[in-house]
């Protein structure tokens, strides 16, 4: 979540922490167990917070350090714990570092940066945000030389190969760590590794490691969950032996996993589980749906993409970046509550720790009025009060717009309305949540796919500690009758489904499951 856009507790229009702490009994009693918290820090928020300008603080329309520490505490109390972004691919232009650097030449953050006053040409693949920026380098008229920036330009590039960059790094670690974080998302993790443009830049891999070793000796339980983007080949970089980040996330299963439901196929999903490789047992997938960016399709062929817009996000203002998709679940289902439910089964029982976005518990919409990557970026709806509850403040105030109207406007879908209705999507939501929980084998079991005579569903069990849990996804339209092609898994005992089936005959092998129906089940 964005503490930003959550809830706000003075009346600014800004989200704060003194608002969220308020809000932690709403996550626990959802089952939530840890909260991801997009930057928090000083910024001119050019690009969402993520153009850090003090690593050390807080925003102060968020509230204090104080507040921060209160919040910790009281999530603590909630057995949930807290993982914070670490944001050091780049930093704000506006940072004191980048400031000395720009202007003197002699000044030790010069050489924090990477600056040449030769840049070589950008090649169309090297720009992140295609059609906004057009190059990698920026010219300082101050310096008098290029700067790198992978990002905005108004996000100069760390130069990672300085060992005294690396040392800052560890230092913010170190800070919010004592404060009582429980780890770090790594942001923009393959340009830590891999920073293009540094000249005579060494093998950075080991710093994943370093940094490891580092938080562990902080705090033993401490992880890293790392943002990398990149093919299947690359992916044993950010895990090592074990000694590097715990967790990834799953970029190319959710985009094989979006192409599964715009076919209505399960063969695409099964060939995105299989084209994942193998990580070490400590190593952990983090799966989504949708999360505060685009949903990025650059890991799949042209014609695939085409198929997932075309499905999804037929017209142009629905997309971004050439490769994107610029929308919340709900409305690209239509709204069709047994695809959400689908979707969502599907997330919660692949292997790995499944990620909700603030918003998802109530099947929030987006907004496509606003630009770029805001459109999903509304602030949450908590009740059918003014401004959805979020904020007493005016409308022209607020720090991210409301959804007012339509089918997703605040009045219509809210927490509050939700937790009165037993059938709403917030209350399913803790349902799946707590059934879950009670299945720790699809979190951590050795998985494996099984056979059906249904090309449209979707079946595979995971096995831990001698028990075993299968789970059945009709991706299809149609209802139908599935065969499991093994007598291994005869004896099955209905744990979770769309609805109340009847329960199975042992000596009948075929399992009824309706259109976009899920049955998860535990082996006798």
């Amino acid at each position: 979540l964005d503490v930003e856009t959550f809830m706000d507790s003075d009346g600014d229009g800004v989200g704060d922490f003194q608002g969220l702490t308020k809000c932690l009994d709403h996550l626990s009693g959802l089952g939530i167990t840890c909260l991801w918290l997009l930057p928090f820090y000083p910024s001119p928020n050019r690009d969402n917070g993520y153009d850090v300008m003090d690593y050390y603080n807080v925003d102060p329309r968020l509230g204090t350090l104080g507040d921060f520490v209160q919040f910790i505490h009281q999530a603590s109390d909630r057995g949930i714990r807290v993982l914070v972004d670490l944001v050091v691919n780049h930093t704000s232009n506006q940072h004191p570092w980048f400031q000395q650097a720009r202007s003197d030449k002699n000044s030790k953050y010069h050489d924090y940066y990477v600056w040449t006053e030769n840049p070589p040409k950008t090649k169309p693949e090297q720009i992140m945000f295609s059609g906004v920026e057009d190059s990698l380098w920026e010219y300082d008229e101050q310096a008098d030389a290029y700067y790198l920036h992978h990002f905005y330009k108004e996000q100069p590039d760390l130069n990672i190969a300085n060992p005294a960059v690396r040392e800052e790094i560890y230092k913010i670690m170190g800070f919010w760590l004592q404060l009582g974080v429980s780890g770090f998302r790594i942001d923009a993790a393959p340009f830590l590794i891999n920073p293009l443009g540094i000249p005579d830049c060494p093998d950075l891999e080991t710093f994943l490691k370093d940094m490891r070793e580092f938080i562990t000796s902080r705090r033993g339980d401490a992880i890293l969950f790392a943002e990398a983007n990149v093919s299947s080949d690359k992916i044993p970089v950010y895990f090592g032996n074990g000694d590097r980040c715990q967790m990834l996330f799953n970029f190319l299963l959710n985009q094989y996993m979006f192409l599964a439901l715009a076919r209505k196929d399960s063969q695409t999903l099964l060939e995105g589980l299989k084209s994942l490789p193998n990580i070490p047992n400590i190593g952990q997938w983090l799966n989504f749906v949708r999360h505060h960016d685009e949903l990025n399709l650059d890991l799949i062929s042209d014609s695939q993409r085409e198929e997932i817009f075309q499905a999804f996000a037929p017209e142009k203002n629905m997309q971004i970046f050439g490769k994107g998709v610029r929308r919340r679940l709900p409305p690209m289902l239509a709204g069709e509550r047994r695809r959400i439910e689908l979707t969502y089964s599907l997330l919660f029982s692949l292997p790995g720790t499944p990620l909700l976005r603030y918003g998802e518990e109530i099947g929030m919409g987006e907004d496509l009025s606003l630009e770029g990557r805001n459109s999903v970026r509304t602030v949450m709806q908590w009740s059918d009060a003014p401004n959805g509850g979020f904020s007493t403040a005016s409308l022209d105030v607020l720090t991210r717009p409301v959804i007012k109207e339509g089918e997703y406007g605040y009045k219509r879908v809210n927490v509050t309305d939700q937790q009165r209705d037993p059938n709403s999507l917030i209350n399913w939501m803790e349902h799946i949540i707590r059934i879950r929980k009670q299945c720790p084998e699809f979190g951590c079991g050795k998985w494996q796919i099984l056979e059906t005579d249904q090309p449209c569903v979707f079946a595979h069990c995971c096995k831990s500690e001698g028990e075993s849990a299968i789970a059945l996804h009709n991706l299809g339209d149609r209802s139908c009758t599935v065969t499991l092609k093994s007598d291994e898994y005869n004896h099955l005992i209905d744990i979770f489904g769309d609805s109340q089936y009847e329960p199975l005959d042992i000596n009948l092998p075929s399992i009824p499951i309706e259109a976009y129906g899920y049955r998860w089940f535990r082996v006798k």
